[in-house]
């Protein structure tokens, strides 16, 4: 089954041979719920959260807010892995996979090289 939603185009695939879904719909989440959770947010590696956990730094939502942004602008300037300075922090960011790599405060920056970037945000 084929519809239009807004400016988004969903196509649903086809039921499994033998198999078809209950009341038009498939059991568990439809595709528009996982395409919305795929889409939503930033993600943070386990190595970031560790990072972010040990080191006790708590982003705001408004700090939350910025960096989507700043990941956001990235990737409309086609960024593949990113280095952002969102106030006191320097966070590497897979920009494609919307995912917070590493964090570091800036008492750590010093001296330190960052590698295997191909953009830096400020913010």
């Amino acid at each position: 089954m084929n519809r239009i939603e807004g400016q988004v185009f969903i196509r649903q695939p086809a039921a499994p041979a033998g198999k078809t879904p209950a009341n038009g719909s498939w059991p568990g989440q439809d595709f528009r719920t996982i395409l919305n959770e795929k889409l939503a947010g930033l993600k943070f590696s386990r190595h970031a959260s560790e990072r972010l956990e040990s080191r006790q730094i708590n982003l705001s939502p408004e700090q939350m807010a910025r960096l989507e942004q700043g990941v956001d602008k990235a990737a409309v300037k086609g960024a593949r892995e990113s280095l952002v300075l969102l106030d006191d922090l320097a966070l590497v960011v897979s920009i494609k996979n919307r995912t917070v790599i590493t964090a570091a405060t800036r008492q750590e920056l010093r001296d330190n090289v960052f590698t295997n970037i191909d953009s830096a945000v400020l913010l």
